[in-house]
Order: C-alpha cells, then structure tokens, then sequence
C-alpha cells in the first residue's frame, strides 16, 4: 500500500487481448504516479509476472486462456497479500463477480469505464479502499444480503461427500468444467451432482449455492 504521494503506484496489466494491453498501457503511461511494470495474456504469466515484480495493483480479466482470472487472483494473494488486485472484465454476471468477492479482490469494474474513472478506482484501491462498478454493486449487496438472510434449510445434511466438493468447487469460481477435471469427472456427472444439490437445497442458480457454501463455512 502507497504511503506517500511521492511512490509511483506499480501495475501489472492481465488481459488477453494485446490491443487492451497496448491500450491501457498507454493511458497509464500518460498519468503521473503511475507506472506498468509488466502484463501478462494469460494466467499462468499473470502469476509469473506478480511473483517477478511484486506490483502494488493487478488489472485483472475475468477469462484467460489457460484458466480463469479468479483462480490467479486467489494464488498471487496467497503469496503477495500486500497486493492489490481490480478485476477489468466485460463480464458483469452474478456469479463472476461473486467468484471475484471469495478470491479477495479489491475491485471489480466493467471496460466501459472511462479513463479518469479507472485511474480513480487503481488509485483508490491502491490505498487500501474496495472499489465496484455503480453496475454491479446491485448484485454484489443482493447477494450479500442473501447470505446473510438464507435461512436454515432442511435437508442440507444429506450432500454426499462428492455434491460437497462440488459445491465447493462452485463457490471458487470454477466451471462446470474445471469441477469435471479437479474430481476427475465427466462434464455429464458434474451437472448431475449440480442438480441434485439444487433439489436438495432448493434453489436454482449457481450463486446461491456458493452462498449457501459460505455461509456454512462461517
């Protein structure tokens, strides 16, 4: 975290897409205080890149080709607490940014987003505030009121050991998908289990069973 005006804030780009990286870097680029020490295009670079530099705030994308921006975030804060990292994804579905709030990140805001209002949140974020965009923090407070309000459910003692790792699975942001790989599953039997634990928790979408994960947690 900055402490003085006179420390340049240190940033890594992730994206994907180079044009949005050339693109970012040359905004940044033009602000006093402010300076891109590395990018990255996919996950396993953004990793690299923050063990490297140790930069002060990581622009994040959601989706990276070798695996997901929120699985990357979760590492790098694992190993680089003091850093700070704001998702800048197109993506603004309830289940991304509730898989950006359990990895730890500290901001989440959508490229429509002009200039001065991105410098804005990697400045205010760098010492030490949480930043969502005005479009989703709507659903960030409904899903957070959710949790708090979700009610003790019947039945919820009857998930399998594996519906369990699942819904695990679930409240870390992984796909359908990325479950079938870590429990060695097919992509069938995952939606299978999936649909069991709705029917058992008696809901419908994947957010209120990663909430429902959580809340048990705590």
């Amino acid at each position: 975290m900055l402490t003085t005006k006179t420390q340049a804030i240190r940033v890594v780009l992730v994206d994907d897409h180079e044009v949005i990286r050339v693109g970012l870097r040359t905004v940044l680029g033009q602000t006093h205080g402010v300076t891109v020490v590395g990018e990255a295009g996919t996950m396993a670079d953004a990793i690299q890149q923050a063990q490297k530099v140790k930069p002060d705030v990581i622009l994040m994308d959601v989706r990276l080709p070798d695996g997901s921006g929120v699985d990357a975030c979760r590492e790098i804060l694992g190993m680089l607490p003091g850093t700070r990292i704001i998702f800048l994804t197109s993506y603004a579905d309830d289940d991304s940014v509730l898989a950006a709030v359990l990895a730890g990140a500290h901001g989440y805001v959508l490229k429509e987003i002009d200039s001065p209002a991105l410098l804005e949140a990697i400045r205010s974020v760098a010492n030490g505030q949480s930043i969502l965009d005005s479009s989703v923090t709507e659903r960030a407070l409904r899903w957070l009121r959710g949790l708090h309000d979700l009610p003790s459910i019947p039945g919820t003692d009857q998930l399998s050991s594996q519906e369990e790792r699942v819904v695990a699975l679930v409240a870390e942001g992984k796909t359908n998908k990325e479950i079938a790989v870590a429990l060695g599953l097919s992509d069938k039997t995952v939606k299978n289990y999936l649909a069991n634990v709705f029917q058992k928790l008696r809901i419908t979408r994947r957010a209120q069973a990663a909430a429902f994960f959580v809340k048990r947690q705590g």
